[in-house]
């Protein structure tokens, strides 16, 4: 047992390392050099280069003692701003996931009927053609100009778009096809569906959320770097290319993580439904609206 806590202290050290304290003790570096620098200099890195020479310099030639307070000031700071950027990582997912608080609501209406008409521009384009155009008369080249504009549209959302970002209504329309497919609340029946689902698909679905999680995280040390821009202008362009490479990764993620969510509807949901009673168990195939709504009333409970 001794030697099981010694890996896991040594386990959660790096991890520690790795998460806030390598990070910070760059945010508090680029704070004080930029604190020195200001807008005047913000390019000058011979100054900067020099600056932070004479500083370790200082600190050498202080007693041991003091060195070693310096050395964990520098940590404990690093450690506050990586707990600082954890405990903003809220406010980066609702960013992310666009449920925007309510001084954004307008903006976060507009963007919505914006991504809203161009989906249905397309989705009419789409009938459109698909009506005039039969399947059993339809050519190739007609095909794919059909497959083209559902491209298009499905870029856009998946389904009608009610979130003011691409990433939120990703994790919405998964919900909206559930219930258009399936007649299913996925939002009440998402945990039972979670319980029956086999260990491997549960995994698939653990890991592409573990990335979504990562990248928050590293779309949060923007923040603190994008206020440092407030001293030293270089910093807020750094925070902006952090700021986008965590939401470049959320998009990748989340994309995995609808795709699989809906997966585990299709493959599983009969497992929901024969485990709630809702079907027989010796029935196959996909739910049905009536299976889904069984399941539906089961799950919310008149709520």
């Amino acid at each position: 047992m001794t030697g099981f806590f010694q890996e896991l202290s040594k386990k959660l050290a790096e991890r520690w390392v790795a998460l806030l304290v390598v990070p910070g003790i760059l945010v508090v570096v680029s704070a004080v050099v930029g604190w020195h620098l200001g807008h005047r200099h913000a390019l000058n890195w011979s100054m900067a280069a020099r600056y932070v020479s004479d500083q370790v310099a200082a600190v050498a030639k202080l007693p041991g003692g003091t060195q070693a307070a310096v050395v964990v000031g520098l940590l404990i700071a690093a450690s506050v701003t990586g707990l600082v950027v954890q405990a903003m990582a809220g406010v980066t997912r609702r960013l992310f996931l666009g449920t925007w608080p309510w001084p954004l609501a307008p903006l976060a209406r507009r963007r919505v009927h914006r991504r809203r008409r161009r989906w249905d521009e397309l989705w009419t384009e789409q009938t459109t053609l698909e009506a005039a155009q039969p399947p059993a008369q339809r050519t190739l080249a007609e095909q794919e100009k059909i497959d083209t504009i559902a491209a298009r549209k499905n870029a856009i959302a998946l389904a009608p778009p009610s979130r003011p970002t691409w990433i939120g209504d990703r994790m919405h329309g998964v919900g909206t096809v559930a219930w258009e497919r399936y007649r299913l609340d996925l939002t009440f029946g998402w945990s039972r569906l979670w319980l029956v689902l086999p260990e491997a698909t549960r995994a698939e679905i653990t890991a592409a959320h573990a990335a979504f999680a990562a990248a928050v995280a590293v779309a949060g040390w923007s923040w603190p770097l994008l206020a440092l821009g407030a001293l030293w202008w270089p910093t807020a362009v750094i925070g902006l290319v952090v700021g986008a490479t965590g939401w470049v990764r959320a998009r990748d993620a989340v994309a995995d993580l609808a795709a699989l969510t809906e997966s585990a509807l299709d493959l599983h949901g009969r497992a929901l439904a024969i485990a709630l009673g809702a079907e027989d168990a010796n029935a196959t195939g996909p739910l049905t609206h009536a299976e889904g709504l069984k399941i539906t009333a089961t799950v919310r409970k008149g709520r």
